[in-house]
């Protein structure tokens, strides 16, 4: 079994400590602001008495010695929260200026879960002044408060005038940026771009900042050769870490994968406390097909940050695909941990763990996940239905036919139910390929088949989908089977969307509407999805506003950013529609409450 070297943990110093001050939120401090603490306040009173303050501790001495901090600036709407749960119902409730968090909480969860939740909830804005509070002086720690990047940071104990130097210039600096992070919350790039270029031209503190943003806008837009630029305008001036690994993804942009691998292999070289580039390396090596090399890397980041679950889900993914079980089931274990009792925790934070606890021939282990998985999911008849396919898996390994067999055909029962109402959303594409995986098991394999297809087509463009599709073929000694199956998904992709695409060419604007929609229906993958949503919003460009439609193309959007929020294709498809609901001064649903409600947007 081949296992990484992981290298000796770095001990923190100043300059490491330097480092990571540094990297919050990007706020390399390009030149200290003209104003003294006591100017600022002066300039931002007004502000600050309509501001709304979240202080989240569990202690509530330590809440009033920050509420008597705030209200000396004049802050003096101050909310109260001692556990995550409470934090959670606030925000849903209110919308903060500032947060103040400790890093320990009441619950037994810290500060970085909850600040990752609340962004991956889009629960606070871009806006939001977002402090850690700790008295954590460990490496791991720091390193973990600092990776999430928060607004700044205050290591106990600390003075009202720390705290106000602080907060008072993080305001000042979201003041500035306030046009640019609302649009970045609605998930208008090109405005924020225009914005970005209008505040790039006025003297400020801020030209780091905007760079960066400036960057990372035209990244997302896929404009790569134009960051490219900006991040080498940028380290002409000075070494930043951001700046570096801006610059290898606008590289990779490019499809110049090995200067991108170069740079990144740099940039953790020379600043081991930059965690995410080894995010960064570790995808570029997968898609260089070096997943070994990509593992290492992930491995040597979930050692220097441990608590962050999104990269010990990805050490586990890609131990997963390197069949390197024990690291796998150690990773995945650590995500269960970790997310238990969060509202970030997923069904497949319980069904990755007892995957590979069964094919590692674990299923006492496998069913007390599955047993736990039940209880923590009990009315949700997702969770039931992901319990009936791991129940089915083990039951296969454990030699039970019969009762691999039963648990199968509950589970089928169940996932057409499920998709008869519109409810397989919470079922994950990995949980699919599991039930395909048993119905094989079970002999039934036209079920598989079926299943198989529609995973295919609807992930044609995902390389490790489609790998798993040939590798539950091949375990099941049926390789040919599954070349086959894929050939003629190929085949009917090109051919449903050649359809629609001459359509338009013909100058049918109406009909290729029609086909893409249809296409979209039948097989709702990402080029479909965006496809569609791009046909519509330019007959309503051209037609006029017609609301139905409207919510038939902003469903097809939402579910393509379902798949890749960050995808440039789904950004640009977004864009379209924006701009021309502007221009029949249509309300823009924001991405941050489609997230949330889950709607429908009308017209």
């Amino acid at each position: 079994m081949w296992c990484p070297q992981v290298p000796p943990l770095p001990v923190i110093t100043r300059a490491t400590r330097s480092l990571i001050d540094k990297k919050l939120s990007g706020k390399v401090r390009v030149m200290a602001l003209p104003e003294t603490t006591a100017d600022l306040l002066r300039k931002l009173s007004k502000e600050l008495s309509r501001m709304r303050a979240l202080l989240i501790d569990r202690y509530p001495n330590a809440r009033n010695s920050l509420r008597i901090m705030l209200s000396s600036m004049g802050i003096t709407a101050v909310h109260n929260a001692g556990s995550s749960a409470e934090v959670l119902r606030q925000v849903r409730a209110h919308s903060f200026d500032i947060i103040l968090s400790d890093y320990q909480l009441e619950d037994g969860r810290d500060g970085q879960q909850l600040l990752e939740e609340l962004r991956q909830q889009h629960l606070v804005p871009l806006s939001t002044v977002f402090f850690i509070i700790t008295s954590e002086r460990g490496y791991h720690n720091v390193v973990s408060v600092a990776e999430l990047a928060p607004d700044d940071y205050l290591i106990k104990p600390f003075t009202a005038d720390e705290l106000q130097g602080r907060l008072v210039r993080s305001i000042h600096k979201k003041q500035f940026f306030a046009q640019l992070y609302e649009h970045l919350d609605n998930g208008a790039f090109a405005l924020a771009l225009a914005t970005c270029e209008r505040l790039l031209a006025q003297d400020s503190g801020f030209l780091l900042d905007a760079m960066r943003l400036k960057g990372e806008i035209l990244n997302t837009l896929g404009r790569h050769a134009e960051a490219q630029s900006v991040y080498q305008q940028v380290l002409a001036q000075r070494v930043v870490p951001w700046a570096r690994m801006g610059l290898a993804f606008a590289l990779r942009g490019q499809q110049r994968l090995a200067e991108a691998e170069s740079l990144g292999q740099s940039l953790v070289d020379e600043f081991p406390e930059f965690t995410a580039g080894y995010d960064f390396l570790a995808e570029v090596r997968e898609e260089m097909g070096k997943p070994e090399e990509a593992q290492e890397v992930l491995l040597r980041a979930a050692v220097i940050s441990p608590k962050n679950s999104s990269r010990q889900r990805m050490v586990g993914d890609v131990a997963a695909r390197n069949n390197d079980l024990p690291t796998a089931e150690k990773a995945y274990g650590k995500v269960l941990e970790r997310r238990r009792g969060s509202s970030l925790k997923n069904i497949d934070d319980y069904t990755n763990l007892s995957r590979v606890m069964v094919d590692r021939g674990h299923t006492a282990a496998a069913r007390q996940i599955t047993d736990e998985l039940r209880r923590d999911w009990r009315g949700s008849r997702q969770g039931e239905f992901a319990a009936l396919v791991m129940e089915s898996l083990c039951a296969n390994k454990e030699g039970d036919p019969a009762r691999a067999r039963q648990a199968v055909e509950k589970a089928l029962l169940l996932n057409d139910a499920l998709k008869d109402e519109g409810k397989l959303s919470g079922v994950s594409q990995k949980l699919t390929l599991d039930l395909a995986q048993a119905c094989l098991a079970t002999g039934d394999e036209a079920s598989a088949r079926n299943i198989l297809r529609e995973v295919a087509a609807e992930n044609h463009e995902d390389r490790h989908m489609i790998a798993n599709v040939q590798g539950i073929y091949a375990r099941a000694g049926k390789e040919k089977d599954g070349q086959a199956l894929l050939a003629e998904v190929g085949k009917e992709i090109v051919e449903l969307n050649n359809r629609g695409v001459l359509a338009a060419r013909r100058g049918d604007v109406e009909g290729s509407v029609k086909l893409l929609m249809e296409a979209a229906e039948r097989v709702p993958n990402l080029q479909f999805l965006i496809n569609a949503t791009k046909a519509i919003f330019t007959l309503l460009d051209i037609k006029g506003w017609d609301p139905a439609l409207a919510r038939r193309g902003l469903r097809y959007l939402q579910m393509a950013q379902a798949k890749d929020l960050r995808n440039a294709r789904v950004i640009s498809t977004r864009e379209l529609y924006q701009r021309v609901a502007r221009k029949y001064g249509v309300a823009i649903v924001s991405l941050a409450s489609a997230h949330r409600q889950g709607e429908e947007p009308g017209g």
